[in-house]
């Protein structure tokens, strides 16, 4: 039996097992990432989307994903692949390759590479690898990320690292709970994470979840207390997955928190409005 040290699961799994995440195996030697090089999606996106508003606005990045993911939020508005396995349909590519067709797509504007779609912690040994390639030609690498990695394997990987979006879920220990992951964990992240990148910070607002000012009024001091300088999203929930008995966001509840959250913080955006 070994212990797989990517994340706070830190599952214990016999040879030819898999954890929680659907994507780390011991293969009798050590834990590694099942899902290395296997993609689900790539597309070349402009760095806005990931969100990315204040990190070289106006370019792209070649953007890759595999399948799998540490966290089981319901409400997952990417859960065809988040959610999927090894059975679900991919194709191979090494990270030399990568790292290549980012180089070709230079002319188009693209700055790097972004690790998205999916959780790609669970992708770590992927990650490095093509991390460390795309450093030594000059091009960047982003992570958007869920933040729930621990904080010895964040630390080894970030000299690697020039940006990230996490995923900040809400404000509140039983709203992990409820996720199957841990509050100061990806408090932690954010904290280490904006002492050696850029990190912008996405909260999704779900209705009856953490829609309320008191939480948002929370987060966002908490994020102040680190930098004001912190760009935050607050973006919109559409029914999804698990999550289908309630309607989209109210717009106007995401305008609110937006403005709530900018009594605080210098940068805020609303999202999917």
């Amino acid at each position: 039996m070994k212990i797989c040290e990517i994340c706070p699961h830190h599952c214990k799994l016999e040879t030819g097992e898999i954890g929680k995440c659907r994507a780390r195996i011991n293969d009798g030697e050590k834990i590694t990432a099942l899902n290395y090089g296997a993609l689900t999606s790539i597309a070349l996106d402009p760095i806005e989307k990931k969100p990315l508003y204040r990190f070289f606005p106006g370019s792209w990045i070649l953007s890759i994903g595999s399948y799998g993911c540490n966290l089981n939020c319901p409400f997952c508005q990417n859960y065809e692949i988040s959610m999927a396995d090894s059975k679900f349909p991919t194709r191979k590519a090494t990270p030399e390759q990568i790292v290549n067709t980012a180089l070709e797509l230079r002319s188009r504007g693209n700055i790097g590479v972004a690790f998205t779609y999916n959780e790609p912690f669970i992708s770590y040994e992927f990650v490095r690898d093509t991390s460390t390639l795309l450093k030594k030609v000059g091009l960047k690498s982003v992570l958007v990320t869920n933040g729930t990695v621990a904080s010895g394997a964040l630390k080894k990987i970030l000299p690697l690292i020039d940006a990230m979006n996490i995923d900040l879920k809400g404000f509140r220990a039983e709203i992990y709970d409820y996720l199957g992951g841990d509050f100061e964990t990806v408090k932690k992240t954010i904290e280490i994470a904006s002492k050696s990148c850029h990190v912008e910070v996405t909260t999704l607002i779900v209705p009856g979840m953490n829609d309320s000012e008191a939480d948002m009024i929370d987060e966002a001091k908490w994020l102040a207390s680190i930098s004001d300088e912190i760009p935050l999203h607050v973006s919109r929930f559409f029914p999804r997955y698990k999550v289908t008995d309630r309607a989209a966001t109210d717009v106007k509840t995401v305008y609110n928190l937006a403005s709530t959250a900018r009594n605080f913080l210098k940068y805020v955006y609303t999202g999917n409005c």
